[in-house]
């Protein structure tokens, strides 16, 4: 019973610690979502300004352009996925890479060829295990990204989008990541970043029931849209790197909740183990003290007859 005691005791003090851990994990995870939220609502109404000028460009011009003109036949598409660096999340990098999985999937079931970019270790580490071709890869700022990162980021996946397809260019980039919708829903969604589908923001500006403002352009509406499509791919990719920030703090939050709660649950239920173990030991040493008293009384009564 000593032995078996010793080992619940044991048991007790490691979960203790690592319920200490995990506390601490889901405190500095609840303080960086605040942080990250806060990045994510100072980014999208610039993106989604940029998207709507962009939108107007495109609308009020008859200008051939790889920002809003649609190749007549896509025969090869960059998929951009965004995962972090670190683990302890949850479902938060295997439903991205399942969804650019899905993706990538249907693009290549319409006869297209994907070339692959991955943000995060994760994402990377999943593909080099599988011997998945990637293109570029980009580590080591998921939890805080900045905008230098997404221009970083931009660089390649422009030049990929403006060379032709016969020198390894592309006909269409993708881009999938983690939406963050609340502190308890983050969902794993992709998007066609290039080119911008024209239809679909008005059907969506429609919904809204907003009207387009009417622009001039100056010097000409495709001098105008190559300088946006830096800053339109730029500031979408950074909007997607902290809508996954957050959503991985958010989702790194509540596993480390989970964790600490399961933690106490267990600890709990050892102590009621070792309190049994405890007071099993007591009455065995009660019951070897009676017998011992009883024999001795018994020895004693049989010297003296």
């Amino acid at each position: 019973m000593g032995a078996q005691l010793r080992v619940y005791k044991r048991r007790i003090k490691s979960v203790t610690a690592t319920k200490k851990i995990t506390k601490a994990m889901e405190m500095i995870a609840a303080s960086r979502v605040v942080k990250a939220q806060r990045k994510v609502a100072a980014s999208t109404p610039y993106a989604t300004e940029l998207t709507r000028a962009v939108t107007a460009v495109g609308t009020g011009s008859n200008t051939q352009h790889p920002l809003t003109t649609e190749a007549e036949t896509a025969t090869r598409s960059a998929v951009l996925l965004l995962t972090s660096d670190r683990g302890l999340a949850g479902a938060f990098n295997s439903n991205a890479i399942k969804a650019a999985e899905k993706l990538t999937a249907r693009l290549e079931a319409e006869g297209k060829e994907v070339d692959t970019y991955i943000v995060g270790r994760r994402g990377l580490a999943h593909y080099n295990f599988r011997e998945r071709k990637v293109s570029e890869s980009w580590s080591g700022f998921t939890d805080e990204p900045s905008y230098g990162d997404a221009k970083k980021i931009a660089v390649p996946l422009i030049e990929a989008i403006e060379k032709e397809t016969a020198d390894g260019g592309v006909d269409e980039l993708h881009i999938v990541y983690t939406e963050f919708v609340s502190m308890m829903t983050q969902t794993a969604v992709d998007s066609r970043l290039l080119p911008l589908s024209l239809e679909e923001v008005a059907e969506e500006q429609s919904a809204k029931d907003e009207i387009l403002p009417l622009y001039d352009f100056e010097p000409s509406a495709e001098d105008v849209l190559d300088a946006l499509l830096p800053r339109y791919v730029e500031s979408r990719i950074y909007n997607a790197l902290l809508q996954s920030a957050a959503s991985k703090h958010a989702a790194t939050r509540r596993a480390m909740k989970s964790a600490t709660d399961n933690a106490g649950d267990l600890i709990t239920s050892l102590s009621r183990l070792a309190n049994a173990a405890r007071q099993a030991e007591i009455t065995q040493e009660i019951s070897e003290i009676v017998g011992g008293s009883a024999a001795l009384a018994d020895a004693t009564a049989g010297s003296d007859r």
